[in-house]
């Protein structure tokens, strides 16, 4: 075997068409592109959104309202993610430190997801009314 033998599969390759070639191919004379007209013409496209000079959807709307991509400032602790720190005092610092929150949040509220066994001293957070029942049943307070 040679390289020069190598052939695609039969019926993989499709013989590209041959517009513009005489009556009896079926594409002559105008090429399968009608009579006048922009698109007749060879260049003749528009680009996306164009409408015939008539100013476009897109610049007759008003811009409205800007959403920041990167905007992080509400951000919610569960109760088992408590759970599994080694600090008695909970505080922002302490949920940065591990890694919990991220460092553009500006309000941290603990939700009541899963069950906290031991005694923990929360201040600084927002607390739901399910998890401040949670926490001081196991003998924790929030201040």
């Amino acid at each position: 075997m040679h390289l020069n033998d190598i052939k695609p599969a039969k019926g993989s390759r499709k013989s590209c068409l041959r517009v513009g070639r005489g009556i009896g191919s079926g594409l002559g004379k105008t090429a399968g592109r009608g009579h006048k007209g922009q698109h007749a013409r060879a260049g003749g496209t528009h680009k996306y959104g164009f409408e015939g000079g008539q100013l476009p959807l897109q610049r007759r709307l008003p811009k409205v309202g800007f959403h920041s991509k990167m905007k992080v400032e509400n951000q919610e602790v569960f109760l088992y993610q408590l759970a599994g720190l080694n600090s008695e005092q909970i505080d922002p610092m302490v949920l940065r430190q591990a890694g919990l929150i991220d460092r553009k949040a500006k309000k941290i509220k603990v939700v009541a997801k899963g069950k906290i066994g031991r005694a923990l001293k929360l201040s600084g957070l927002l607390v739901t009314a399910g998890a401040k029942v949670a926490i001081e049943a196991a003998g924790g307070s929030v201040e």
